[in-house]
């Protein structure tokens, strides 16, 4: 069976991405996603991975939180769906009043008890810690999926031979 190798993969990232992650070794490619932040071409309809910074996370617990939900639904109709956080439990757990990245009056119990809430509905929620980590941890994500992928359809293509 033929091995596929990361750099032959290209992520699709979305245009609206504003704080795009490194992906290498994958190939990356700029296109629309009507959800989330980043994909795999020629798979857009299996994985979707939507980042989120801390100060994103909690603006999406607070004053966009009907918008996210709506974000979250949409994301629950693919396979594969990842919610990567660029923080980790316990910065969120720690978390004292006036820290800059927390607007408004979002405790740290309304954060992590939305998390939980969207783990609970089926979205997987991953804890990266950085953007750097978040960029290493979703490309690894993307290249697993694809290489998974890529298995069964070598097995399905032997059962038809």
């Amino acid at each position: 069976m033929k091995q596929i190798k990361p750099e032959q993969i290209t992520a699709i990232v979305d245009t609206r991405e504003q704080d795009r992650l490194d992906l290498s070794p994958l190939q990356t490619e700029l296109g629309t996603l009507e959800t989330g932040d980043y994909s795999i071409r020629g798979l857009e309809h299996v994985v979707r991975v939507e980042r989120k910074s801390l100060p994103d996370l909690v603006a999406c617990v607070g004053r966009e939180r009907e918008r996210f939900d709506r974000e979250v639904q949409r994301l629950l109709a693919y396979p594969v769906r990842v919610l990567v956080v660029e923080s980790t439990w316990q910065q969120i757990e720690a978390h004292e009043p006036a820290t800059p990245q927390w607007r408004g009056q979002i405790t740290r119990e309304q954060v992590v008890g939305s998390l939980l809430g969207w783990q609970a509905s089926g979205l997987s929620v991953h804890m990266a810690g950085d953007h750097e980590r978040a960029g290493q941890h979703v490309a690894r994500l993307l290249f697993t999926v694809a290489k998974r992928r890529y298995r069964e359809f070598e097995a399905f293509s032997e059962v038809l031979t």
